[in-house]
C-alpha cells in the first residue's frame, strides 16, 4: 500500500537547494512532485496515522494536531527561504503522488495566478498594544484609529495588501502586557521588508506605549484564497 502524500504548499520551480536535512509531519523528508510549471512539495506519511478514520481522529486532538502544525509550520519557513510559496493549510493529505498531480492539473490556472500576485513577497504580522487611552483605538475588527493609524499608514505605504485581526497560524509570540490596539498581516515585497522591519522598530521610539511587535517573515498565509491558506 502506498504511503499518503501530506501537501504543505505549491511553488513554481526553483533553483536553490532547500536544506539537506529537512523534515516535515512524521519525521519524512519533504520532496517534489511537478505537473507543468507548478511544484507541490509533499512528504509521505504512515497510512496508519493520516489516512480515513485514524486522520480525522487524529486531527481532533490538539496535542496531535499541534505537532503536525509545528512540522508544517518548518517546511514552510524552509521554502520562503528559496521561493515564494503559496501554503496549504496544515492537515491536506492526498493517496498518492498522481492524487497531488490531479489536484495542480485541475486547478493549475488559479494557483498560477496566485503565485504571481504573491511572487517575491513574504507575510509580516505586526500586534500594536498599549494602555488604556494610550491611544484612541476603534472597534475590533474595525479601522485603526488616532496615535495606531500612524504606524498602520506607514506600514500599509509599504504592503501591496494587508488584513487586520488575521488568524493566529504562525505560533507567533505573544505580544506585550495589554489591550491590543491593532493586529494586522501585511504582505510585503521582499525587497522593501527591511524598511518595513525598520519602520516598526521606530514606532514608539521616545514614548512609553502604545508598542508595536513584529513576527515574520512567513509564507503568505493570509494572502492565500481558500481552500488552501485562506480561511
Amino acid at each position: 500500500m502506498t504511503d499518503p502524500r501530506y501537501l504543505y504548499a505549491v511553488c513554481r520551480p526553483w533553483s536553490a537547494p532547500l536544506q539537506a536535512e529537512l523534515r516535515g509531519v512524521a519525521g519524512a523528508p519533504a520532496r517534489e512532485v511537478r505537473h507543468g510549471s507548478l511544484v507541490a512539495v509533499v512528504s509521505a506519511v504512515p497510512a496508519r496515522a493520516f489516512a480515513g478514520e485514524s486522520l480525522r481522529a487524529h486531527l481532533a486532538d490538539p496535542q496531535w494536531y499541534a505537532g503536525v502544525v509545528r512540522a508544517h509550520e518548518a517546511v514552510l519557513s524552509a521554502l520562503a527561504t528559496v521561493t515564494t510559496p503559496l501554503p496549504v493549510r496544515p492537515g491536506a493529505v492526498f493517496p498518492d503522488d498522481s492524487a497531488v498531480r490531479v489536484l495542480l492539473a485541475a486547478d493549475g490556472d488559479r494557483l498560477a495566478r496566485t503565485l504571481d500576485r504573491l511572487a517575491g513577497r513574504v507575510e509580516w504580522t505586526v500586534t500594536v498594544t498599549g494602555e488604556p487611552g494610550a491611544a484612541d483605538d476603534g472597534p475590533p475588527g474595525g479601522a485603526p484609529e488616532g496615535a495606531v493609524r500612524e504606524v498602520h499608514e506607514r506600514l500599509t505605504a509599504l504592503a501591496d495588501e494587508w488584513r487586520l485581526d488575521p488568524p493566529d497560524r504562525h505560533g507567533a509570540p505573544p505580544p506585550s502586557p495589554g489591550p491590543v490596539l491593532l493586529r494586522a498581516a501585511y504582505l510585503v515585497p521582499r525587497t522593501l521588508s527591511e524598511e518595513f522591519v525598520e519602520t516598526v522598530d521606530r514606532y514608539g521610539a521616545g514614548r512609553p506605549a502604545p508598542t508595536a511587535s513584529l513576527s515574520g517573515p512567513w509564507a503568505p498565509r493570509s494572502f492565500t484564497p481558500a481552500p488552501y491558506g485562506g480561511d
